[in-house]
């Protein structure tokens, strides 16, 4: 296909925005997948990210466009200055190209209650059905109707009879429902008849039978006699006629997953700044749109959920106008529930997104971008791809321009959202590529593909994932070791964000040190782990990468006036061999309602945060400015992860949102703080705190492993340690049974002897006994943020 006739683009947003719900009805309009098959969040296919309610994973998506979608029919007026609206575009109806089309906002409506309800009802009803489920969703959305009507048929000023069609909207607009196979000729004139003889001039023909639902917008002006049916084609219209081939890429919304984001805006040419019209602008909506900026991609502002009672459209589109500097006719509107405006956002980026551009022409060469793989037990690894010139088919010899890997494309296709294979991929095309290789560590995000004997120069690729958080992984089976390194390579194929080494630990045995980017992420892979590989772990707890000049390096590997990195609390120095403690800092960027602004400055005075500018940032309904104020501030990493986002949500109600990015390192007073169970450090439970807050947070631990360690058959002390000493402790008391329980009279010493021997073996299971701490603690403990 010509390059015109492609637009590669994505979705960015702040997480829950709207935009999976969104790329479900651009699937839906495009009839990219059956209706039998579609289901909410259809290109979240992992089972997490369902579950959640959030995306995961980046996702592409190859949908064939033809504008004209739906069909509608038209006629000449001179009555009305209009301009006609399908569910792709405006057609142009007179000279007048700027002018309004009839009706607009019952329009809007109208389309969308049509399509709430048939996406629940589906095919196969009377039309009674569908009439009955209107009639729901016109009072849903606050639309005035009158149903079966009785209204009078004229000729001249004489009344020749009634025409009773199944609504009128507002008192403006007939709609006559159908639910046939198809409408044709007949229906459409009878419909056209009767507007002839009333009053009214705008009917929709509104068809449930069809796969799709259908529209005939049939507008007669009845001040111009002997009008008659006529159907408007233009070179509007001719161009509508057209196919396109759109290639979106789904995005995650949640900050842990901006490397996932950076990477697909590498693979297109605009993008969609998705923004929830009940919530306005949030920090990663800035995040994501600074991304977008610095990859100087086409943005298309939009405003989602307007069918929402707590929309505020107006307000929204003012921040909108602030942020872009944009002007307000370039803002669309859509709901991704009922579908209201999707048509004609994918007419606008139709328009608005520029076709891709080819560097290099030739039969013989190729030049594509790797922006994402996946391991396949029978094909290897599938490199996913953004091609930028040339060609690619089944058979070609290639090469990887990084690793040098040479190998043969197996397979080449599309992602319809599944794998779809194809003949071949030409430039400006994203799709996939099986290579058969099945070792780990050849391909890689960022490399670039070319042909084995006409190299074309390599891409630039992408910058390297920095690892946030570290955990050590184990496996609670010492035996499980082999499987959980096999698994991990495996996942790092699906997830080249994540980073893992092996270390050993004496008390845990042999496992891996992981990076990750948030505490979310984390939490996905290790859940993956547990599903994907029926692996049973136990995880450290979350830390960061200290950086710790020694006062005695023969105790610890490394040299004097040497940093040594630390990305394990097992392994932090004890404070007597401690120079100097350095730690990484973030910017933060809080986006908060203004009268919440007191208690997150107490947060942040609470987590060690240097607080910088606030400036007052949207509108209010009367027209000044300030309802929300952006935060700039600095902290700790540490104190980031300390349960940071979920205390923010707290005090804001859940309105304040946040984005931040790693900053320099500073010196640290940090401390390690050990948790000491039967007398045995317990190294999953160690960690860097504070410490000005070291006793807070070992009261804090040990109370919680006091309120959820399972009780042993011997006393259990749990401790905790730290500056040196036990700054507190708590004792679970053990089982206990009646060994006279069975005695009945006789001499107390009888008793008495029984109670001492269950005395001395008491003690000596405190002494050799040791306590198993069952998987489900440790991952309570992690998940406490504490």
């Amino acid at each position: 296909m010509d390059l015109k006739h492609i637009r590669n683009f994505s979705i960015i947003a702040h997480i829950d925005h709207g935009k999976s719900t969104l790329a479900d009805r651009m699937l839906e309009i495009t009839h990219t997948i059956p209706e039998r098959k579609m289901r909410e969040q259809v290109l979240d296919s992992m089972e997490l990210e369902r579950e959640r309610g959030i995306t995961i994973k980046m996702q592409p998506v190859r949908m064939i466009y033809h504008p004209r979608g739906l069909t509608q029919t038209y006629t000449q007026t001179n009555a009305d200055s209009l301009r006609a609206q399908t569910n792709a575009d405006y057609m142009q109806t007179n000279a007048d190209k700027n002018a309004d089309f009839l009706y607009e906002d019952i329009t809007y409506k109208i389309r969308g209650a049509t399509f709430a309800v048939k996406k629940v009802l589906g095919l196969g009803h009377k039309e009674i059905v569908y009439h009955k489920a209107l009639e729901v969703e016109f009072k849903k959305i606050g639309l005035s109707f009158e149903s079966e009507k009785i209204i009078d048929v004229k000729y001249g000023e004489k009344k020749v009879g009634t025409y009773v069609p199944d609504f009128i909207i507002e008192g403006k607009v007939l709609i006559e429902l159908k639910a046939l196979p198809e409408i044709g000729k007949p229906q459409e004139q009878q419909v056209w008849s009767y507007l002839k003889g009333c009053e009214y001039h705008l009917a929709f023909l509104v068809n449930f039978g069809s796969k799709d639902v259908t529209f005939k917008r049939i507008i007669y002006d009845s001040a111009r006699n002997g009008s008659a049916l006529v159907s408007v084609q233009s070179a509007q219209s001719q161009r509508d006629s057209e196919e396109y081939i759109l290639n979106l890429i789904d995005t995650p919304g949640h900050i842990d997953f901006s490397y996932e984001v950076s990477r697909a805006l590498k693979a297109v040419e605009g993008s969609i700044l998705l923004i929830d019209s009940t919530q306005g602008v949030q920090a990663q909506t800035l995040t994501t749109l600074n991304m977008a900026r610095e990859g100087g991609l086409k943005i298309i502002p939009v405003l989602s959920k307007i069918d929402s009672p707590l929309a505020r459209v107006e307000e929204v589109k003012k921040e909108v106008i602030e942020l872009l500097n944009c002007d307000s006719s370039e803002i669309l509107l859509v709901s991704g529930r009922t579908g209201e405006g999707v048509e004609n956002l994918l007419q606008e980026i139709v328009k608005r997104v520029p076709p891709p551009i080819e560097s290099y022409k030739g039969d013989n060469i190729l030049r594509a971008m790797v922006f994402d793989f996946k391991y396949s037990n029978h094909k290897g690894v599938i490199v996913f791809i953004r091609l930028l010139d040339g060609k690619v088919k089944k058979g070609d010899n290639l090469i990887f321009s990084v690793s040098g890997e040479k190998f043969i494309s197996l397979e080449v296709g599309t992602f319809s959202p599944e794998e779809t294979p194809r003949e071949y991929l030409g430039a400006g095309d994203t799709g996939y590529i099986v290579t058969g290789i099945k070792r780990p560590g050849i391909a890689s995000v960022g490399d670039t593909i070319t042909k084995e004997k006409n190299p074309l120069p390599a891409l630039s690729g992408y910058m390297q994932p920095m690892p946030v958080v570290w955990a050590s992984v184990f496996p609670e089976n010492a035996d499980d070791f082999l499987e959980l390194k096999m698994s991990l390579g495996k996942l790092k194929l699906s997830d080249s964000s994540f980073s893992y080494e092996e270390e050993s630990s004496g008390s845990l045995g042999r496992g891996f040190r992981c990076g990750f980017l948030g505490m979310l992420h984390l939490e996905i892979i290790t859940e993956r782990l547990k599903r994907e590989f029926n692996l049973k772990l136990v995880i450290t707890t979350p830390s960061i990468t200290y950086e710790v000049l020694m006062k005695n390096p023969s105790t610890h590997s490394g040299q004097v006036g040497k940093k040594i990195k630390i990305f394990s609390p097992y392994f932090f120095p004890d404070d007597g061999n401690i120079e100097t403690v350095f730690e990484p800092w973030v910017k933060l960027k809080i986006i908060t309602p203004i009268k919440y602004l007191g208690n997150i400055m107490q947060l942040l005075f609470d987590h060690e945060a240097e607080i910088g500018e606030t400036e007052n940032f949207g509108n209010l309904p009367n027209g000044q400015t300030g309802n929300r104020a952006i935060v700039q501030a600095k902290m700790p990493l540490r104190e980031l992860m300390r349960n940071f986002f979920d205390e923010l949500k707290s005090v804001s109600s859940g309105y304040g949102s946040i984005s931040y990015e790693i900053d320099d390192m500073r010196i640290a007073n940090v401390t390690r703080l050990d948790v000491i169970v039967a007398d045995e450090v317990v190294p999953a439970f160690s960690r860097v705190v504070s410490k000005r807050r070291a006793e807070e947070e070992a009261e804090e631990i040990v109370e919680k492993l006091h309120n959820i360690l399972p009780r042993q058959m011997f006393i259990t002390k749990i401790q905790g340690k730290a500056l040196g000493r036990i700054i507190s402790s708590r004792t679970i008391q053990a089982f206990r049974k009646d060994v006279t329980q069975h005695m009945y009279g006789g001499d107390v010493t009888r008793k008495n002897k029984l109670r001492d021997k269950q005395k001395k073996g008491k003690k000596k299971m405190k002494e050799r006994g040791k306590v198993n701490i069952p998987q489900d603690v440790f991952l309570r403990v992690m998940r406490s943020g504490k």
